[in-house]
């Protein structure tokens, strides 16, 4: 498969993530998270596809770049990152304890729409071609 169909995939993906988790604030996306992360582990980890399909790209393109490792690394933390606030939610904390509520905007929350797979398109070489 070539890159460019490889690229759509991706932005197709963060899209979807991007809408599943979508709300106005980091309170109402932490909230989606926790309701789909306290019905089922295992539907969590496969929602949250992009960090399986960076890994899938790293692998089917042999690419262990720096910016390649990059995207799954931050996907990572991520995903870590959240764990752990969903795991101190269910132990009771409040979550104004955790972080304050931040107005997530337009921008904010499809930015990843835009930022990994270009960095991908970086990671994979494919502008090389241009020059």
């Amino acid at each position: 498969m070539d890159i460019i169909s490889l690229f759509f995939i991706f932005i197709a993906i963060e899209l979807f993530e991007s809408n599943w988790q979508k709300s106005d604030t980091i309170y109402g996306l932490l909230s989606n998270n926790l309701a789909i992360f306290n019905k089922n582990i295992i539907l969590y980890f496969l929602l949250n596809s992009s960090f399986i399909y960076s890994i899938f790209l790293s692998v089917y393109l042999d690419n262990y770049s720096f910016l390649m490792l990059s995207i799954v690394g931050i996907k990572f933390f991520d995903i870590a990152f959240k764990l752990s606030i969903m795991q101190k939610l269910n132990n009771g904390v409040l979550i104004e304890e955790i972080m304050p509520n931040i107005k997530v905007s337009l921008l904010l929350r499809y930015f990843n729409a835009i930022a990994y797979p270009v960095t991908f398109l970086f990671a994979s070489n494919y502008f090389q071609y241009w020059y």
